[in-house]
């Protein structure tokens, strides 16, 4: 194309059409009279009307071509691409060729002294339809040819799982695509109707319990999973069957996700480990949460952490007065500022403000409150890593429940809105610290949910896949170093969630706040962790046992088989999610917690104390055995 905008190659081709119709016209016509007589020219000639209706018809040739290069034009035969045509340019074709033949019979028969015979305008159409597709159809059946020629000599045999619009759509790009050195060998479908049928000459070969055999049949070496709409059940089945192979495995996004709905290669993506949990993603109502965000200023402890960075990224979509991101680690905050700055300049050049400080320096969160008047706060600031708390009790108690204390002395004072607690389903009958010490978080917010205006919850989730510290990253970094990856029992089962279902959780769980509730997610079937690691490492395309040990290393100190959602006192509420529950506050005689609580705080700054006692006393139903732990007669054990 030149500066004036000018296609050479486009003026060329259509150009090239549109002398091939003019001849195809005249061609059809000629054609259309003389199968009025079996193809025989003699029988023509000695017809008594012969010479009058081959007149007729050069007499009518140029209207008949003016008329038919406009009525293609209208119907797009000169716009369209048509080494990419499929059933809607062959409709659009039939019909362009049908209303030329109309066009001639109307016209014929207004200009015309003389009419045709009428079967001539059916014999025309024909003509003019099959002349037309092969101009238009010949480079793709010669394409088609030449590939079928040279599918031996692509190095990647494919099976394809699914053989409905998304299947059809990657298998046409795939077999008609220069650039993919990939041949579709076979596809996989459980619809009983569509075995032994051909999808663009790729034949079904059957359903799921076949994947394996046909693997091995047809030598197969990837396999790419089109099935954006179904139920992640039996995508986490099918996938658990693909995974026995050894063979590569993509899996392809709803066609909703993509432009104009079409599905490409270039979107098809490496199995992610959230495909293998078998749960649909939680739906939250947006509605909701922008009612209760927007136009407030929201703000985020621990803004910089796995959590509280993914509430910033959602909360700034919500149109918040102003976004407070609050957090001691100023690498992480600065990260999720850049960020955020980029996707949302305008945003964020009035609306987002990030502080360095601690939950644990009083004056520091009373300073933050006493300037900015936050009306809800989401307190994701904590230690975590249940570990690291086992031999460092004391910084646990400091920061998850001296820091909560803190925040909701100040939310409370300064008469924010709302409230809400980031908890841990390790708070239910917790055997570690890291989980006790959050039981008495949100011990301490349904205490203050009782003290004045401001709404207090929590929210209690499970493992987050992908978050610092969690199990997958872990895995991953193993894998790469060749093994062993290390599960503690073979036995160990945990609920899994995804950093944005748990965010969703969070801000859902905001706009049903009414004060005091612990809001709990079904989080469907709980995860065996060695089935996850082995997963893990097939994905990556190695064998468990063989290309990579998986070693049982024994519970960690504190460390349960599983985990729980609720403890028995509490009772369990539905909400308008389905999805989202509410477990009932707990009946607690206030100021003995508190009185505990001050005991706790001084203790905890004592740094030879073992502090388990106290918390024993605070957290009934916390487990430990006495005498153990870092600091127990003084000693590291």
């Amino acid at each position: 194309m030149n500066a004036n905008g000018f296609n050479r190659q486009l003026f060329v081709r259509r150009a090239a059409l549109i002398i091939y119709d003019i001849l195809a016209v005249a061609a059809s016509s000629a054609l259309g009279l003389l199968m009025r007589f079996d193809m025989s020219y003699s029988e023509l000639v000695n017809t008594v009307d012969s010479n009058v209706w081959i007149d007729n018809i050069w007499d009518y040739m140029p209207v008949s071509i003016i008329s038919t290069i406009i009525l293609f034009y209208f119907f797009h035969m000169y716009q369209s691409l048509w080494v990419y045509a499929g059933v809607p340019e062959m409709g659009a074709l039939i019909g362009a060729c049908l209303s030329s033949g109309t066009a001639q019979f109307i016209g014929m028969q207004l200009i015309m002294k003389h009419g045709m015979p009428r079967s001539y305008y059916f014999m025309y159409t024909m003509w003019l339809i099959i002349l037309v597709a092969i101009s238009r159809f010949a480079y793709r059946l010669f394409r088609t040819f030449v590939q079928k020629r040279t599918e031996n000599a692509r190095n990647v045999n494919v099976m394809v799982i699914g053989a409905g619009e998304a299947g059809n759509s990657l298998i046409r790009e795939m077999n008609t695509s220069k650039y993919i050195q990939k041949a579709v060998c076979c596809v996989i479908d459980d619809n009983p109707a569509k075995m032994g049928a051909y999808i663009h000459g790729v034949k079904v070969v059957g359903g799921r319990y076949d994947i394996i055999e046909a693997v091995g049949r047809y030598n197969i070496d990837e396999i790419i999973v089109a099935l954006p709409t179904a139920p992640k059940k039996d995508v986490r089945e099918i996938l658990d069957i693909c995974q026995e192979t050894k063979c590569d495995l993509k899996t392809l996004p709803g066609i909703y996700q993509l432009v104009n709905g079409e599905v490409s290669v270039s979107q098809l993506r490496k199995v992610d480990v959230t495909d293998l949990l078998g749960r649909d993603p939680v739906q939250i109502d947006i509605d909701s949460i922008m009612g209760y965000v927007k136009g407030k200023t929201v703000l985020v402890t621990g803004g910089g952490g796995t959590i509280g960075s993914e509430l910033c990224r959602q909360i700034v979509t919500h149109q918040p007065k102003l976004l407070i991101i609050f957090d001691i680690y100023e690498n992480n905050a600065y990260d999720i500022q850049q960020e955020l700055r980029m996707k949302y300049p305008g945003f964020c050049t009035d609306h987002l403000l990030v502080l360095i400080g601690s939950v644990r320096n009083t004056a520091r969160v009373e300073d933050v409150f006493e300037k900015y008047h936050p009306d809800i706060v989401y307190h994701a600031a904590a230690h975590k890593h249940v570990p690291l708390m086992e031999i460092s009790p004391n910084e646990a108690i400091k920061n998850n429940v001296m820091g909560t204390w803190k925040v909701c002395e100040a939310a409370l004072k300064y008469r924010s809105e709302k409230f809400v607690l980031i908890s841990t389903d390790k708070a239910v009958n917790p055997t570690n610290i890291m989980g006790a010490t959050k039981r008495i978080c949100e011990m301490i917010v349904q205490s203050y949910d009782k003290k004045g205006e401001t709404s207090f919850v929590a929210v209690r989730f499970g493992n987050v896949l992908g978050s610092s510290g969690s199990v997958i990253p872990l895995f991953n970094k193993q894998i790469e170093a060749g093994g062993p990856v290390t599960v503690t029992d073979p036995r160990i089962i945990r609920y899994f969630m995804t950093i944005p279902e748990a965010v969703s959780l969070v801000l859902q769980a905001g706009a049903y706040a009414k004060g005091g509730e612990i809001f709990v997610l079904d989080m469907g079937e709980p995860v065996k962790i060695l089935d996850l690691a082995k997963n893990l490492i097939r994905l990556s395309g190695f064998v468990p046992g063989e290309d990579i040990e998986i070693k049982f290393t024994g519970l960690r100190p504190g460390e349960k088989l599983y985990e729980e959602m609720l403890m028995d006192e509490e009772g369990l509420q539905e909400t308008p999610n389905k999805l989202i529950h509410i477990g009932k506050p707990i009946d607690m005689d206030v100021d003995r917690f508190f009185d505990s609580l001050s005991e706790l705080n001084i203790e905890s700054k004592k740094e030879k104390a073992d502090v388990r006692v106290w918390i024993k006393d605070l957290v009934p139903t916390y487990e430990y055995t006495p005498g153990t732990g870092m600091y127990s007669n003084g000693k590291n054990e």
